[in-house]
């Protein structure tokens, strides 16, 4: 089927998605191949109010709608797909610059692979995927010998891409910090971890810094946040992001994990804890390929298990803890969770937000929120809540 061009997994890989969407697993990847019909943006209300920001953009003829079910997230209508030009020249780029090349965005030097065929300056191009799937056409902005040479810059300027979003980015609601994207169940993550001024909240892989922002926000800065994260990289990303937008969070470098053993004088004391580890991201769109095993799943799966007990020896008693990813297995979901449950004695407590989402699988299947690509029209997401007894 054409569908596995694009999709290199495994026999087991097959099997999990199978446990999650039966025979319609088919229907699940063609939906990741393409954005839904919505780009979500959060707006930072302690920068700027809602509906100043949906007034100036809109005074601009920015088309953008405020979402009927999270007070503070704005949406921008995708549209497409649309046929993309074939020239003789063709730009490859890596497929991370294709996947936002594929929305609309320019194409810059640092994602560029190779340039082949007739390829000059200011010329039309073809930019393609590594596997050579057109994601959108433009103008060729430099000299072609200095293609692998320069490490900035515009490359090719996109003028036609298969689909069309706005270029968050370059609004000047962005650089005042008034806007971050992410996507809507994203969002619903710290509102269903409900923080409250005064409390002491952690987010134990918390870059590049959109949950704990939220929190931030949510509380009106009155709550102390501790956003960790073990990537110096990733790190230094987050404080800068936090920066733009003027949010004051105590970022810590330190691998999660060991938040217990590293950070004894917080056992026993924190309100709430946010565990959204690394994961497959299945749910992530769009995703134009990809290549995975059953046993990164396996891998992961016994990663993302090991953030629990360090937040269930800092909760208080009582202490809320919410999980999430942006991922589809249930090795990675439902059974993460239930394993936590039986190993630290967490209880569930049911997840709902208005009729938003699916309940999860199994046996409990009732606590969890799940969304669904074709389903839902949004990135594929996971969602738990537990209570320390």
């Amino acid at each position: 089927m054409k569908v596995f061009k694009f999709f290199k997994y495994d026999e087991g890989m097959i099997r999990t998605l199978k446990r999650v969407y039966g025979n319609k697993f088919l229907v699940f990847l063609e939906s990741i191949r393409e954005p839904g019909k919505r780009l979500y943006v959060r707006v930072n209300t302690l920068v700027r109010d809602i509906y100043e920001v949906l007034s100036s953009l809109r005074g601009r003829g920015v088309n953008v709608f405020k979402d009927e079910h999270v007070g503070e997230a704005i949406f921008f209508p995708i549209r497409g797909p649309f046929k993309v030009p074939i020239e003789d020249g063709i730009v490859i780029v890596d497929k991370r610059t294709a996947e936002s090349v594929y929305l609309g965005s320019h194409v810059y030097a640092p994602g560029v692979l190779k340039a082949v065929g007739s390829v000059r300056k200011n010329s039309p191009v073809t930019v393609v995927s590594p596997l050579l799937e057109p994601v959108a056409w433009g103008y060729f902005r430099i000299d072609p010998g200095d293609v692998g040479k320069i490490r900035r810059g515009l490359v090719v300027e996109v003028a036609v891409s298969r689909f069309k979003a706005p270029k968050i980015r370059e609004f000047p609601e962005f650089a005042e910090g008034a806007l971050y994207e992410q996507s809507l169940p994203a969002m619903l993550v710290s509102k269903i971890l409900d923080p409250q001024p005064g409390e002491l909240i952690i987010d134990m892989c918390a870059a590049p810094g959109g949950k704990a922002s939220h929190i931030y926000q949510l509380t009106e800065g009155k709550a102390r946040i501790l956003a960790f994260d073990h990537s110096k990289k990733r790190v230094s990303k987050m404080i800068r992001e936090f920066k733009r937008m003027r949010i004051n969070i105590e970022v810590r470098l330190a691998d999660s994990r060991y938040l217990h053993i590293d950070y004894p004088s917080l056992r026993g004391k924190v309100d709430k804890v946010l565990i959204d580890p690394p994961c497959s991201s299945l749910g992530v769109r769009p995703k134009l390929y990809d290549s995975k095993k059953y046993k990164d799943i396996i891998d992961l799966r016994n990663y993302q298990i090991q953030f629990f007990k360090p937040a269930y020896e800092l909760l208080r008693k009582g202490g809320i803890l919410v999980y999430s990813t942006c991922t589809v297995t249930l090795e990675e979901n439902e059974e993460v969770v239930e394993e936590a449950i039986e190993r630290y004695g967490f209880e569930l407590v049911e997840v709902k937000y208005g009729s938003l989402g699916s309940k999860g699988l199994g046996d409990k299947g009732d606590f969890f929120m799940r969304f669904h690509p074709h389903i839902h029209d949004v990135t594929g997401y996971f969602i738990a809540k537990l209570i320390k007894k």
